[in-house]
């Protein structure tokens, strides 16, 4: 399991690379075209809009697998490390059914239904539905990276959680 851990953050932390890469030079674009060209770029504003969420939502799946995600331990802290244990064990569970019922069925859900309303982007004429297939396949990561931390929890492999790395480890 480990190893599949590795390649699906290396194969995320390389399409989010190229997300960002791809804004970068779409918001440059746009700003050149805005100052420089008689005619401004009319798709720039609507693709940053959509990378930005695709970008937000994958790195969101990233930061829960780097343990970088929003967490308020004020309480968990006090905790017994065995009591801390069942509450992390608690909180994944917690966030597989949000991936699982809200972004992969509720995702699914709504991909499916702009796919067959045909609804389109105002410039750059894409399928809105194709869009949206970030909520699912972001729910998938939250699952497949909260099922790994509760198969570990429950392994009692390192009796902990394992600790926040670094935003790009194992790249080199």
């Amino acid at each position: 399991m480990n190893r599949l851990v590795e390649i699906v953050d290396k194969i995320l932390i390389g399409f989010l690379m190229i997300l960002m890469v791809v804004m970068v030079l779409d918001v440059s674009w746009g700003v050149i075209t805005r100052y420089v060209a008689p005619k401004p770029s009319a798709f720039t504003e609507e693709l940053a809009a959509f990378l930005m969420m695709w970008i937000g939502l994958l790195g969101g799946a990233y930061a829960l697998r780097q343990k970088a995600h929003l967490g308020i331990d004020i309480l968990t802290s006090r905790l017994s490390p065995k009591n801390q244990h069942r509450w992390d064990i608690l909180i994944y569970v917690m966030v597989l059914l949000f991936a699982l019922l809200v972004l992969i069925w509720g995702g699914l859900r709504l991909v499916s239904i702009q796919l067959y309303l045909n609804q389109v982007s105002a410039a750059m004429k894409i399928k809105m539905g194709y869009v949206y297939l970030v909520l699912p396949l972001t729910g998938m990561l939250l699952a497949f990276y909260s099922i790994n931390f509760i198969l570990q929890a429950i392994k009692g492999a390192n009796a902990q959680l394992p600790e926040r790395t670094e935003p790009l480890a194992g790249l080199e």
